[in-house]
């Protein structure tokens, strides 16, 4: 057993749920035994297994705490991570000795106890738990455990990864999603990756007036070669924070693929990358559903009509019954106010999605199809436009940043800048 506790049982505050937009990076593929002595205690690791962070855990529940553990494991190796919920104080010091003696080196204990004592916890620390977590505990506490295990506390913020997804083919999704990230890395300061999920026909390369020879099709059509340093050679570099990872938009290849296909893809990154952006295509298959389930945070961009409604709305009680445990999806508006069209306003959207919109895009056809044909991003056509600022507004809203304080000039700027231009 290994020493290292995150826990401080002096704040009572941990024994609380974490907010939904706190980031925990999801496990390894490793194997979890529980032995429970409550069936809350049980019905909540039961639950946190069905979580996607856990999605690659083998997780196995049994009843009778300590006891049951120290007699399953004088015959069986044990597994990774062993759960063990106890009562009392020192059926929790003695239990822990004798697991001891048939513990396998290398396994991580977390203990569950209803003790909040300094002095416990320095005791259970000396033993070597990873982890003691105060009970009543949820789903979310075990999940937020179990995966913390196995990373680092100050790489927190490493491997977010963001969905962006239209709601309906040509609402806007991927141009939504290209001029997001570019806020993030930009603005934010974050280092950034753009990959662009629709191999026949993705338009980031367009878009980032970027031509790489190589990009995310080399990846999924060899997972064995998949490491930090192969996806680092497909990656094409945009800016200082931004770098993209694009789709050869080409049809001589038919892209089918398995639902697993990605995940190597997602792991790297997440590995080396603090913000992943995927441009997820708008179709449903394994894959893409597998790809927006297991995101951090999810954007799901809509046009103002019926047919995006319907959508929105099934994708919304998807993802809310697939991730429990997460963030509620977030959703946009694009393209509002085009002449002559009917449109469900956004009161009326939000009223059927029980959800208000993050943001309102107004349809500016000049200034969107200018971007588009120049291989240029809103920000750089047009810095002070108000569509720049959604764009902004959003990528805080995704990362969980605060805003960016600009360097205020003097009063004399604007009389700088004039006889500059001159």
């Amino acid at each position: 057993m290994i020493s290292y506790a995150r826990q401080n049982p002096e704040d009572p505050s941990d024994a609380t749920a974490p907010p939904m937009d706190d980031h925990i990076a999801p496990a390894p593929r490793v194997s979890v035994q529980a032995f429970c002595e409550t069936v809350e205690t049980a019905a909540a690791v039961q639950s946190a297994g069905e979580d996607r962070r856990l999605g690659k855990a083998h997780l196995k529940i049994q009843m009778g705490g300590m006891a049951a553990a120290i007699e399953a494991y004088r015959t069986a190796p044990t597994p990774n991570v062993i759960i063990l919920e106890t009562e009392g104080r020192n059926d929790i010091l003695a239990g822990l000795d004798q697991l001891a003696t048939v513990c396998d080196s290398g396994t991580r204990v977390i203990v569950i106890g209803k003790l909040n004592d300094v002095t416990l916890y320095r005791e259970l620390v000396r033993r070597g738990v990873s982890d003691y977590v105060i009970a009543p505990v949820g789903a979310i506490d075990v999940v937020r455990s179990v995966c913390g295990l196995f990373s680092a506390p100050e790489a927190k913020a490493v491997g977010r990864i963001i969905a962006i997804v239209g709601a309906k083919g040509g609402v806007g999704a991927s141009t939504v999603a290209h001029n997001v990230a570019w806020a993030i890395a930009r603005d934010l300061a974050l280092d950034s990756v753009v990959a662009d999920l629709d191999l026949a026909f993705g338009t980031a390369g367009l878009d980032y007036n970027q031509d790489p020879p190589q990009g995310i099709a080399d990846a999924v059509f060899s997972p064995d070669r998949v490491d930090t340093a192969f996806i680092d050679r497909l990656l094409s570099k945009c800016t200082d924070h931004l770098s993209l990872l694009a789709a050869p938009a080409s049809l001589e290849r038919v892209y089918d693929f398995g639902a697993d296909a990605f995940d190597s893809i997602f792991d790297t990154l997440r590995a080396t990358m603090p913000c992943i952006v995927l441009d997820v295509p708008h179709q449903w298959s394994g894959w893409t559903r597998r790809a927006l389930v297991a995101a951090d945070d999810i954007l799901i961009v809509a046009a103002p009509d019926l047919a995006n409604l319907r959508n929105t709305k099934n994708m919304f009680d998807l993802l809310r019954a697939s991730r429990p445990n997460d963030r509620m999806p977030l959703y946009c508006l694009n393209q509002v106010g085009v002449p002559k069209r009917p449109e469900i306003n956004a009161s009326e959207f939000a009223k059927a999605i029980e959800s208000q919109p993050i943001a309102t895009l107004p349809f500016d056809p000049q200034m969107f199809g200018s971007a588009a044909n120049n291989g240029q991003m809103i920000a750089e056509i047009s810095a002070n436009h108000r569509t720049t600022e959604m764009f902004l507004q959003i990528a805080q809203r995704l990362t969980g940043r605060g805003e960016t304080k600009k360097p205020r000039g003097s009063f004399l700027s604007p009389l700088i800048e004039k006889l500059r231009a001159k």
